[in-house]
């Protein structure tokens, strides 16, 4: 199989020792993923797992091709997936006799017929581009175990979360734009909502966030003056705005004195 080995890849020996040298690198994938919730994971293999002196490779990057990416004998494949092939990932892994554990969509975990155990955690990870996932896992290295939960690796998962929750950036778009979670927020309310083709301009992020290497998850769109004044009309439909009376303004007004 012809790919460059050098992307992704360690000699596993010490846990402590392998954190410390190992740098990732931005991918399709686990570009999204935090360093701390993927460490959490190999810590978690290490321990349950015999994957003394096996190689882990990450084949998932930009521009890979985990079907044709140099697997060397014995490796471990420990890394975040697409998750819309994941199927068709792991019996490629299980035809090639390749032991993985990846990332897995919890809410879908037990669909595909595949021969690999389900690690049932629904761990509600904060991925790097602020989308929450409810995530577990599959692999091909618990012998004959269909499905297993492990609450100590759900409890570790959450905790990182809530640590990364409390630092996380509060990001507000402009009226002018249009993202499907303003849509959502809106219909979970009652409020219905229509955009014509001529009002609204595709983006993947504004020009204010390329200096931070962010964008807009899921696309969205730019909308006209028009459109934008009753689009932040609906969102304010529902939302009860309570005033201060006569009696608290002049409490307010004596408190800048």
């Amino acid at each position: 199989m012809m790919a460059d080995r050098n992307n992704k890849k360690t000699v596993f020996e010490d846990y402590d020792a392998f954190v410390d040298k190992f740098k990732t690198k931005k991918t399709t994938d686990d570009c999204y993923t935090p360093s701390e919730v993927y460490n959490c994971v190999l810590k978690y293999v290490s321990e349950k797992c015999n994957i003394k002196g096996a190689e882990i490779v990450r084949p998932f990057y930009p521009g890979g091709d985990y079907e044709n990416y140099e697997y060397p004998d014995g490796c471990i494949v420990v890394d975040n997936p697409p998750f819309s092939i994941i199927s068709k990932i792991a019996r490629f892994y299980i035809d090639n006799d390749i032991k993985f554990f990846l990332f897995a969509p919890h809410l879908t975990l037990f669909s595909p017929r595949v021969d690999y155990t389900r690690i049932v955690v629904g761990a509600s990870i904060t991925y790097e581009n602020g989308a929450k996932v409810k995530t577990s896992f599959i692999s091909n290295l618990f012998d004959d175990t269909m499905a297993m939960s492990d609450p100590d690796l759900y409890r570790d998962l959450e905790k990182i979360n809530e640590l990364k929750k409390a630092n996380l950036p509060k990001y507000k778009y402009p009226d002018e734009v249009l993202t499907v979670s303003a849509m959502q927020w809106c219909l979970e309310r009652g409020v219905s909502m229509q955009f014509k083709k001529n009002d609204v301009y595709h983006i993947r992020g504004l020009d204010s966030q390329k200096t931070h290497k962010k964008g807009i998850f899921g696309a969205g769109y730019l909308l006209s003056k028009k459109v934008a004044a009753e689009k932040a009309a609906a969102e304010k439909e529902n939302i009860i705005v309570w005033e201060l009376s006569d009696r608290e303004k002049k409490i307010v007004e004596s408190l800048s004195n």
